[in-house]
């Protein structure tokens, strides 16, 4: 494979994936973790992502707030529309991090009273001017590479939480391997919100779907909503219809 190839394929999953491990990309790509260094570093040099210590963030999930490079932005609102849909009047609600959440947050239903816990400090800031809702930011340790709130003080924070419903998206997602990711510590804290919902939506774009990384969340049975950008008749999604209800 040619560097451009490969720097392309990096570039793809780091905006599918929000985020990409040298180790990962080495094996997949069968090149050593010396040339994926080099690849980061100019694809870092050159301003498409931002490199950090294992491997590599893209630049929208670093920086949301600037909109400019947010991947597949138009779905992750048509996403978040869909998600709005679930939401009723009085609900206490769990939110997870990433872009999708952010645009969850900006579309939220202004006649809503709702209170909200949430991990991420980025999803908090966009609710916390709505007129009708009360945001309850969970207290942990900000992990850099993923901006939520992780560690046992979180976790010990949801096992007081009964949540109705639970808003989390997902780095892997697949029949056979279920939810998963590649953080530890943001599997931990996924799994514990989980628990302390009543019922859990999984907000992912299409490309996702049958991806697997290396740690397991939970079974897909676990989950009770799967919300997606996938057109309704595509081939791959019929398959999750017989799990999930998808909307």
């Amino acid at each position: 494979m040619l560097k451009e190839e490969r720097q392309q394929y990096i570039i793809s999953q780091i905006n599918i994936h929000n985020k990409v491990l040298s180790t990962d990309l080495s094996v997949q790509l069968n090149v050593s973790e010396d040339t994926i260094r080099r690849d980061l570093n100019e694809l870092s040099e050159s301003g498409k992502i931002v490199k950090v210590y294992g491997g590599a963030l893209s630049k929208s999930f670093h920086y949301p707030f600037s909109g400019r490079d947010v991947y597949n932005k138009d779905g992750k609102k048509e996403i978040a529309r869909k998600a709005t849909g679930l939401i009723e009047d009085g609900m206490v609600l769990l939110v997870g991090g990433g872009t999708t959440m952010i645009e969850l947050a900006r579309l939220f239903p202004e006649n809503l009273h709702c209170t909200i816990f949430t991990i991420s400090p980025l999803v908090g800031l966009e609710l916390v001017e709505h007129p009708n809702i009360n945001v309850n930011l969970l207290a942990g340790q900000l992990a850099s590479n993923s901006h939520v709130v992780t560690g046992s003080q979180v976790i010990s924070q949801l096992s007081e939480i009964r949540a109705d419903l639970c808003f989390m998206g997902t780095n892997g997602l697949s029949l056979t391997h279920g939810i998963t990711d590649s953080d530890w510590e943001v599997v931990q804290v996924k799994k514990a919100m989980i628990k302390s919902a009543n019922k859990t939506a999984i907000l992912s774009i299409d490309e996702k779907l049958d991806s697997v990384q290396k740690m397991q969340i939970c079974n897909l049975n676990a989950i009770d909503y799967l919300i997606t950008d996938a057109a309704p008749d595509s081939e791959t999604l019929k398959r999750y219809v017989k799990t999930v209800i998808v909307l």
